[in-house]
Formats: structure tokens, sequence, C-alpha cells
């Protein structure tokens, strides 16, 4: 599972020309998964992006995460994440999980960090053509791959 996590002061998602997802302070999360992604590793990285401590404190230190800001989150599916761009200039997406096995997981990630945030989460729809809007704030953007705990 792979997700590129971006902090901003706004985000949104767009679907026909229907806003279907808002925020203001908190992050936008890019996920593309795998064939071979699990539960563990949907409660590794849910974990992971709640706590991670990318938000300024008092004194404009990149110290709080975004539970102690109450910040609000985006999850946008993004099987692009896992593209292979070593051969021709075609990319290829044979590591992104197929529908059937990458929308339960997806789903399951949301639930996942819904209840790790104990908030709703706004989220796109998976498999369909989204505009994505940001501001990005920092600019401060991250990617973890849970193949790549260590």
């Amino acid at each position: 599972m792979r997700a590129v996590i971006q902090r901003v002061s706004k985000a949104s998602v767009t679907i026909n020309k229907v806003k279907v997802s808002a925020i203001n302070n908190g992050i936008l999360i890019l996920l593309g998964i795998e064939d071979d992604d699990s539960i563990d590793d949907i409660q590794w990285l849910s974990k992971k992006i709640v706590n991670l401590r990318i938000f300024n404190d008092e004194n404009e230190v990149m110290n709080k995460s975004l539970i102690d800001v109450n910040g609000d989150a985006i999850v946008v599916s993004q099987f692009t994440l896992h593209a292979s761009t070593k051969k021709g200039n075609r990319p290829s997406y044979i590591k992104a999980a197929k529908p059937n096995i990458a929308i339960p997981l997806y789903k399951s990630f949301i639930q996942q960090i819904e209840q790790d945030l104990n908030k709703k989460v706004g989220t796109g729809e998976f498999g369909a053509d989204m505009k994505v809007e940001l501001i990005n704030d920092g600019p401060v953007t991250i990617i973890i791959d849970t193949k790549k705990r260590e």
C-alpha cells in the first residue's frame, strides 16, 4: 500500500461537476493499493498517517499530528501510484490491484482512518474521473509505502 500525504489548508474532490468532499486544515491522502496488501497494511498505514507530526506547533515547528490539530482528511484512490516506468514511455500499472481486491481494501482503509481519527473523512469515488483541488500548505508532501517499513 502506498500513500502520498499532503498537508493542506484546503482540498476538495469534484466528480461530474459535483463537489463530493471538501476540507480546510488537514491532509489529502492519495492511496494506491497492490494485490498483496492486507488489513495489517491498512492498520499500520492509518496509525502512521494520523500520528505523523507534520503540523506546526506554537513555535512554528512541525511537532503536531492530525489528531493534535483536530484536522480533517480526504482519501482518494489512485492506482497510478503503482506505475512502473522502467520500460518505454507508457507506464505499466501491473502492480496496482484490480477493483475486486482494491475496492474492499480502499473501503476498509477509510473505515480504519475514521476510527483512528474518531471522525468522518472525505473521499473520492473509486474508479471515477475525479478533479482534485488542493492548496498544499508548506508545501508538505510525504510518501509512505507499507512495503518499506524498515
